[in-house]
């Protein structure tokens, strides 16, 4: 599965901060451009996979209906 995000990045002193605008937690700091952009990837990615196994921890047991849906904006 491949998702698209709006990475944007500052440049703070010595510093290249990083975040996602439609993933709120999803922030970095780090020396080089190039270093925050793979962060923010790892960032993400343990995001999700987080999001999705403690989504799955509160429904064990339920009765639930799973299905993807997409969204176009």
């Amino acid at each position: 599965m491949s998702n698209t995000f709006t990475a944007v990045f500052e440049k703070v002193d010595d510093w290249y901060i990083g975040y996602v605008e439609e993933l709120p937690g999803a922030n970095v700091q780090e020396k080089t451009l190039e270093e925050a952009r793979e962060s923010l990837r790892e960032a993400i990615e343990l995001i999700l996979i987080s999001n999705r196994e403690l989504a799955e921890q509160e429904l064990s047991g339920k009765s639930v209906i799973r299905e993807q849906i997409k969204v176009s904006i």
